[in-house]
């Protein structure tokens, strides 16, 4: 109950912060300010900005959902490192859970996948969703007074979301397909496409799933099991005091931990250990400058109600649709509990990459769900027995691990263009 009674101050703090405090909210944006606080150099700029600094020129692009939501998204066509002609088709680079375009780019050029994908010569497309920072815009809802805004989980990202980035990529390049690699739900949000929006599995040539999430039955991280299980209890009373967003970029929670982890004994001691306990230990693996830069980019919110989804699918032996109860699944599904997601409709060539050591998509998990695929090239299982969940975005060590099974099936898909 004590627990539970910290979550309550904490979500009350967080939601007193974002109604009364957009001057504060501006403040703790505005670069001046950060780097007169010792916040690191590469953690105040956006991703076009930071990626440019290392001779990546990017460009913005903005997406429309047909559900009327608004997601930046990036592009980075040629690689600092590229000395050839760029590959075809383009690559989309989804994110996970409480994170953003951003994570691929936070542990610098030596390591993260955007700048070492790109310099392989692909032309590199860093997606979004709705309720990150680069998410929170609506054609008519706005998301600080309007609760509709908020009535998301994986489903809608994976019916609308990643169809519309989808198609926004192929218009654009005038590609008649992409290639897509997934991290955690980026890849849960891709199968649930496939399941949901018939015909859009054929509009990607492989699909590269990065420790994909799909069901969560054997979660092993305490700590990540008490953040969503606490949302989860404490659902029905969030929101009957319009607390619908959570743990997002400006909030108490990403401010305070952002601000301790400036400090660089402060990040190599508490908030590696902060990581250690979100996923697993893996000593050495990710460098003290990349936990002060991606502190200020993680959380980067989503939806309570999405937190909740992910509660629920602990205690389910399945990857299935938003738990009402038995009455509004009657009436919303036809059935009291919720469907099941078909992970036999992702007939895209699909290549799973899985650590050992990962406690959030766990190797049990793993399994079950490369067995219901049904066209799976291969499951990679990373050499290294410490190989954990964050280490796929953050890790320095990326380039050795996973990089060569990531480019080995991106040039089996792709070809060479004049561009």
């Amino acid at each position: 109950m004590f627990t539970k009674s910290i979550f309550v101050v904490t979500f009350i703090l967080n939601k007193v912060t974002l109604d009364n405090a957009s001057e504060e909210s501006k403040r703790y944006i505005d670069r001046e300010y950060e780097l007169s606080e010792g916040y690191p150099l590469d953690s105040l700029p956006n991703f076009t900005e930071l990626a440019a600094k290392y001779g990546y020129p990017s460009e913005e692009h903005t997406v429309v959902t047909e559900d009327g939501y608004i997601l930046t998204i990036f592009r980075i066509v040629r690689g600092k490192k590229c000395q050839g002609p760029i590959r075809s088709p383009p690559v989309l680079l989804m994110h996970g859970l409480l994170m953003s375009s951003d994570a691929w780019l936070d542990s610098g050029p030596e390591s993260g996948l955007a700048y070492l994908i790109s310099n392989a010569c692909y032309d590199l497309w860093a997606g979004n969703v709705r309720g990150n920072y680069y998410g929170k815009r609506h054609r008519t809802l706005n998301p600080e007074t309007d609760i509709d805004f908020w009535q998301f989980t994986v489903n809608e990202i994976g019916s609308f979301d990643m169809p519309a980035v989808i198609d926004y990529i192929l218009n654009y390049t005038s590609s008649a397909k992409i290639n897509y690699i997934g991290y955690s739900q980026g890849a849960s949000t891709y199968f649930i496409m496939c399941s949901e929006r018939k015909g859009y599995c054929d509009k990607v040539q492989v699909l590269i799933g990065l420790g994909p999430d799909s069901r969560n039955t054997y979660l092993k991280s305490v700590f990540s099991r008490l953040v969503v299980e606490a949302y989860q209890d404490l659902y029905p009373a969030l929101t009957e005091v319009g607390f619908y967003e959570a743990l997002p970029r400006g909030g108490i929670v990403q401010q305070t931990v952002a601000f301790i982890c400036q400090n660089f004994v402060i990040a190599d001691t508490f908030c590696r250990t902060l990581l250690s306990m979100i996923d697993s230990p893996h000593p050495g693996s990710i460098e003290t400058q990349t936990l002060r830069v991606l502190f200020d980019h993680f959380p980067a919110g989503t939806s309570v109600k999405n937190l909740v989804w992910y509660s629920q699918s602990l205690n389910v032996d399945d990857f299935q649709h938003f738990d009402y109860g038995t009455r509004a699944n009657m009436e919303l599904y036809g059935s009291l509990k919720p469907p099941s997601f078909n992970l036999s409709a992702t007939t895209t060539p699909t290549v799973v990459i899985s650590g050992k050591n990962d406690f959030l998509t766990v190797p049990a998990d793993e399994e079950w769900l490369t067995s219901h695929l049904p066209n799976v090239l291969e499951h990679y299982i990373v050499q290294d027995s410490l190989w954990n969940h964050i280490d796929i975005a953050y890790s320095k060590l990326t380039s050795k691990d996973i990089l060569p099974k990531i480019l080995e099936y991106l040039l089996k898909y792709s070809d060479e263009t004049d561009v």
